[in-house]
């Protein structure tokens, strides 16, 4: 068993001396000698401290501090007084291949409070706001992510040379000539107790997905984070590397992380989003806030897609085609519908949710998932109607039809992205001006130094021409 449970009390700096003392003592006889509060940058990459087990209790009370200056998306200045970790210690994982050590997911404490520029701080604010509605955040996210090698010029490749079918996706000798690494994480997520449910060969060649149960929201987000940096190990134990970038490929598939999202009842863990096809004058099986929910995330659909999609590769996996020879499956229009993956939000086969497929594997889950509750509950707040459901392929639609139809396209670059979601009053009131201009400011210096940079695309184009 490699999930440790905590003391039950309130995470972040709320747990007794006593339940500490009976969490580090569980620890130790475990074998644990050392703790990892991992807290995450603006990009959603995780940064802590090393704190020896003896010093549990004082980590636990926030005496790591940090210079949020040498930090991305952290909003100091050199000047500033430091930043503090507090740990959750109601989630903590021994490290199944180093058990030396314990993971926690961390928030950020700045002189006491929390830290209003911490995306986690930011979705539990979030997450509190829908309770005070007697509402809970259901969320699952599928995890893609290619298993490449790195050659000596830098490049990657896919490691396996019969992996070179056009079309690869669930093909089984692909997916078992990589078991060894598929094995080693689809065993830790379940020992992790995440009852993984499904994986298989994905679209890409060197691509796979990797299905496990959904969960409350913060504690999906924590999982995905801890997800990206043990899939990653694993692949240096088989030589290899694992990447969850957007695009690494221009002709194959994108790596998506699709958000599936419902609403359950505080009290009684009722999936309100939830109803019988019948009762569904739309046929999906979703309630009245199930479609307000959706008509929130495509009023402020283009906005989110710069949390959803947040850096410049995420582009050029929401294209139709591009330099694929079939369709992409990304989506590229703020729209929805039923098991249609032609939509930017979808319902799946059997309804009770909806499936964000804007996100990829480069999310920052806690930022996403704060703006998309966010839209979602002001949906449900002013009963947003997202009109009828789109059967058809999208793909395939002529300009002036979809222009008829009233339906707009997702932004096309990062810089369009961060522009919408500069523009949308929702992003300020939920995460506050601070958080919203760090967002800004980096995602708009990404931008700004990839247009700069000379490719050798460009090189290769112009050189000769000119």
């Amino acid at each position: 068993m490699l999930a440790v449970k905590g003391g039950g009390e309130k995470a972040c700096g709320m747990h007794s001396a006593d339940a500490i003392r009976r969490i580090q003592e569980q620890l130790r006889e475990r074998g644990v000698k050392y703790c990892i509060g991992a807290y995450v940058d603006i990009h959603g990459v995780p940064k802590a401290k090393v704190v020896p087990l003896d010093h549990l209790e004082q980590m636990a009370n926030g005496s790591e501090r940090y210079t949020g200056y040498a930090l991305d998306g952290l909003g100091q200045a050199p000047h500033d007084d430091e930043i503090a970790s507090l740990p959750d210690l109601n989630h903590i994982i021994q490290l199944p291949w180093e058990p030396k050590v314990a993971w926690m997911p961390a928030d950020n404490i700045f002189q006491g409070k929390p830290y209003a520029l911490n995306t986690r701080v930011a979705l539990k604010n979030v997450l509190a706001r829908a309770a005070a509605m007697g509402l809970g955040f259901n969320l699952g996210i599928e995890c893609e992510i290619y298993l490449l090698k790195q050659n000596a010029d830098g490049a990657l490749s896919v490691p396996n040379a019969d992996d070179r079918l056009v079309k690869p996706c669930y093909d089984v000798r692909g997916f078992l000539d990589n078991f060894s690494w598929l094995d080693k994480v689809a065993t830790c997520i379940n020992e992790l107790g995440w009852d993984l449910y499904s994986f298989d060969h994905e679209d890409g060649n060197g691509q796979y997905e990797f299905d496990f149960q959904y969960a409350d929201a913060l504690t999906m987000c924590d999982r995905f984070i801890f997800f990206r940096y043990m899939a990653k190990h694993y692949a240096k134990e088989e030589g290899l590397v694992a990447t969850m970038m957007p695009k690494p490929f221009a002709n194959r598939t994108g790596t998506g992380a699709h958000f599936n999202m419902s609403i359950r009842e505080l009290s009684s863990g009722r999936n309100l989003f939830a109803c019988a096809a019948g009762e569904d004058g739309r046929g999906l099986g979703l309630t009245k806030m199930g479609y307000h929910f959706i008509g929130g995330i495509l009023k402020h659909g283009r906005a989110l897609c710069a949390a959803f999609a947040p850096t410049v590769n995420s582009y050029k996996r929401l294209v139709r085609q591009g330099s694929m020879t079939y369709f992409s499956w990304a989506p590229v229009f703020n729209s929805y519908g039923s098991n249609n993956r032609t939509n930017s939000v979808r319902v799946p086969a059997g309804g009770g949710r909806c499936e964000s497929r804007n996100a990829d594997g480069s999310v920052n889950p806690y930022l996403a998932a704060t703006l998309a509750l966010a839209a979602g509950l002001e949906g449900i707040r002013e009963e947003i109607d997202p009109g009828e459901p789109n059967e058809d392929n999208l793909y395939t639609i002529s300009e002036s039809e979809r222009r008829d139809r009233k339906i707009d396209f997702l932004p096309q670059t990062l810089q369009e992205a961060v522009t919408a979601f500069a523009a949308d009053p929702l992003v300020e009131e939920t995460l506050g001006k601070e958080l919203r201009d760090e967002f800004i400011r980096y995602k708009t210096a990404e931008w700004e130094a990839y247009h700069l940079a000379v490719s050798s695309w460009e090189i290769e184009r112009y050189s000769h021409l000119f």
